[in-house]
């Protein structure tokens, strides 16, 4: 399946959890109180997403003087992709990762630690900041920020109906059990399809990375050498806001779950024979 259309399923699917909870708590009206809410948290997002990220990571900003191989780096890939000139930050961490943030291309923002900039070649490093421009060409930041924020409403609003009881169409009291059953389930199926989109548009970022670095193996040797260096590493700001993970190259939470439902990325190994995969086509 294509991964927007895949995308565009996953954020009906977690817009419509997001109003059956709503529902569950008031009915017609909670539903659509619900809605209204969902609809100020994502305009509320939309606009300050990006310095909340940048602030939680004590990010700094560079420019052509104080970190100019970085940002002559990204000023040629921006150039290479059709975007404007991001705004370009470091981060003082040990572990190799990096993202992307802002609403648009014209307010973006591309920050990298400092530990994948000791960890890896200009050329490997090159092919994660065309990464993350592709990220921004497809406007992947805003998507990303509303479902992390629509699963953080849903798992307030599940909170607030296991301890309020819920109600029915009509507005009579739910089954406690229901009510229950449907609080703690809903925030993990939240947390599911966030997950989903989150691995999907990594997908479609590292073929747009591809074609904007015109090296698709160097992404892939990238890739490879965060995951290696990157294990036992932790990152001290992702800890302590798990939710942003989804934003990062790799994910730099340590020891990730179980199963693959749980992964906000998808496997390395996957990525990487795509990859190569782009680099026979050329």
């Amino acid at each position: 399946m294509n991964n927007w259309l895949k995308t565009s399923i996953l954020m009906a699917g977690i817009i419509a959890l997001f109003a059956m909870i709503g529902g569950m708590i008031g009915g017609m009206s909670g539903m659509l109180l619900a809605l209204l809410l969902g609809g100020g948290m994502n305009v509320w997002a939309y606009w300050n997403s990006d310095k909340m990220v940048l602030r939680m990571y004590n990010a700094h900003p560079v420019d052509a003087h104080s970190a100019p191989e970085l940002y002559a780096m990204v000023e040629e890939l921006a150039r290479n992709a059709g975007l404007p000139m991001p705004k370009v930050y470091v981060i003082d961490e040990d572990q190799p990762n990096a993202f992307a943030t802002g609403r648009n291309p014209e307010n973006a923002a591309v920050a990298a630690t400092t530990g994948i900039m000791r960890v890896l070649s200009y050329r490997e490093l090159r092919g994660v900041m065309a990464h993350e421009l592709a990220h921004v060409q497809h406007r992947d930041i805003l998507l990303s920020t509303i479902s992390a924020t629509m699963a953080g409403a849903i798992s307030a609003l599940a909170n607030f109906a296991m301890f309020f009881g819920g109600r029915d169409a009509n507005g009579r009291s739910m089954n406690p059990i229901v009510s229950i059953a449907l609080a703690i389930l809903a925030p993990i199926a939240a947390s599911l399809i966030q997950m989903a989109i989150s691995r999907a548009r990594e997908f479609e970022a590292d073929a747009g990375g591809a074609r904007i670095s015109g090296d698709p193996l160097a992404l892939a040797d990238a890739l490879q050498k965060i995951e290696a260096y990157g294990q036992g590493i932790p990152m001290h700001a992702a800890d302590a806001h798990p939710e942003t993970a989804q934003m990062m190259i790799i994910n730099p939470l340590i020891g990730g779950g179980l199963s693959n439902l749980f992964r906000t990325h998808p496997q390395t190994t996957e990525r990487v024979a795509r990859l190569h995969a782009i680099a026979r086509g050329q």
